[in-house]
């Protein structure tokens, strides 16, 4: 078993879950959100399955056009993320920061306190927003240009993560009958850039970390390009193993162009799950949830996607048949990933609605704890990702499920760790650790 790959395993928490039905269960979270406790919760299970860390997405907008099919967004993020340092020891907790609507000075500090008050545990991904109605909620009319929104975000790392360094750890001498700092040591930043102006020193000291792990999740050329000059985790999107595999070669390559090792980035594609003990069980839990679904508005959904009134379509018969990618005149990103979803799965219309309705293209797998496991070792084994971004259609029962049912078997094979080591973040993300501790068990059994 020499050389064997370790799994990286990340709860993205999100709502209800992540299909957008399911906080219409009868079982669902809807009337929790706002409970802190809830949150906790979800963090203490995905740190009792060992996950690397628990991640909150984040939006600048409540989203009125589409409020009423459901819960967005609730408590922010940092916020929520410290109280969950609370009742957590070892998980990560990594956060949404907008390089386009934040202030770096109130970031960097932000986000060096979550790294002291979890013990080393922050990580942050670093996005650039997507709509104006989240710009007009700051003062804009409108978003800035994607080319120029990536552009503030690189200056937007490159001030945090030198604001990080500005006062080191080693400064402090807390000497009670002499100095409590060695002040030469600190290190204004004086950076003058075309986004911002920022004195420095960072008035934090340095965290436990050093810095706080820094994520990114861009498939666009200037996103992949930032993940590649500094992201340490990186979130994917892939429906299938051969276009994982070419984003993560992608990522590798223009790391290595940048001067960096590679191996020294952890890239994970987001994953959908449902798991039972049978296959018929696993399949039912989706159906369950499929059915759910509000059917006008998710047709009108899918027609927007595909350029094709889909009004009249039979939820249960097979999808008729769609033109080929060079003849789509629309969006022809969404459009690719309906075609491989066909292709690779040959759905009823609502079966389809469904994939869509929970991941929206991510990786969607079914079935018993082993399918489940071997589908994650061969996408691993295959260089499509060094891990999976859980995205659980429903919360909590899913990640409990993936928890209880699929961990133990990628534990038994050696293919997941059965104890933290270090207790950082950074430290979760190195794969070296995981290896050993993972074989010396798989030897043990």
């Amino acid at each position: 078993m020499p050389g064997v790959r370790q799994v990286h395993l990340n709860l993205f928490a999100h709502g209800c879950g992540h299909h957008v039905a399911a906080w219409r269960h009868p079982d669902s979270s809807v009337g929790r959100l706002g409970d802190i406790e809830y949150w906790e919760g979800l963090a203490r299970t995905a740190e009792r399955g060992l996950f690397d860390a628990v991640f909150l997405a984040d939006g600048q907008s409540v989203g009125l056009d589409g409020l009423d099919r459901g819960p967005r967004w609730y408590l922010e993020p940092v916020t929520t993320l410290t109280a969950m340092a609370r009742a957590t020891e070892n998980i990560g907790l990594v956060t949404t920061i907008s390089s386009t609507f934040w202030n770096p000075f109130n970031a960097a500090r932000q986000l060096a306190s979550l790294d002291h008050i979890s013990g080393g545990r922050a990580g942050v991904n670093v996005v650039t927003s997507m709509t104006d109605a989240e710009a007009r909620n700051h003062s804009m009319e409108a978003l800035p240009p994607h080319e120029e929104r990536y552009a503030r975000a690189e200056e937007f790392v490159r001030v945090i993560t030198g604001l990080w360094d500005s006062w080191p750890s080693e400064s402090i001498l807390a000497d009670r009958k002499g100095k409590y700092v060695d002040a030469e040591l600190l290190k204004p930043l004086d950076h003058h850039g075309a986004a911002f102006d920022v004195a420095g020193p960072l008035n934090v000291p340095q965290s436990p970390q050093g810095r706080p792990v820094l994520f990114q999740a861009g498939a666009s050329e200037p996103g992949r390009d930032l993940a590649a000059r500094y992201a340490e985790g990186v979130y994917a999107v892939a429906w299938d193993l051969e276009s994982a595999r070419a984003y993560r070669e992608d990522i590798r390559s223009r790391a290595a162009a940048h001067g960096r090792d590679p191996d020294s980035l952890t890239i994970m594609p987001g994953l959908v799950t449902y798991v039972a003990r049978t296959d018929e069980e696993a399949r039912r839990r989706q159906r369950e949830l499929n059915e759910l679904l509000p059917v006008e508005d998710s047709l009108r959904q899918l027609s927007f996607f595909v350029g094709t009134d889909t009004s009249g379509w039979e939820l249960d018969a097979p999808v008729p048949e769609l033109p080929p990618l060079e003849e789509f005149t629309g969006p022809q990103g969404r459009y690719a990933t309906v075609l491989r979803i066909i292709e690779s799965t040959r759905p009823t219309v609502r079966e389809l609605l469904g994939y869509l309705a929970a991941g929206g293209g991510h990786a969607t797998f079914i079935g018993t704890p082993e399918a489940i496991a071997d589908e994650i070792e061969r996408w691993i084994d295959a260089g499509a990702a060094d891990g999976f971004n859980l995205m659980p259609p429903a919360l909590p029962a899913s990640i409990e499920d993936f928890v209880d049912l699929v961990v133990p078997v990628l534990q038994e094979r050696g293919r997941f760790r059965r104890e933290y080591g270090a207790g950082t973040l950074r430290s979760h993300l190195s794969e070296e650790p995981a290896t050993r501790a993972g074989l010396a068990a798989a030897a043990a059994g």
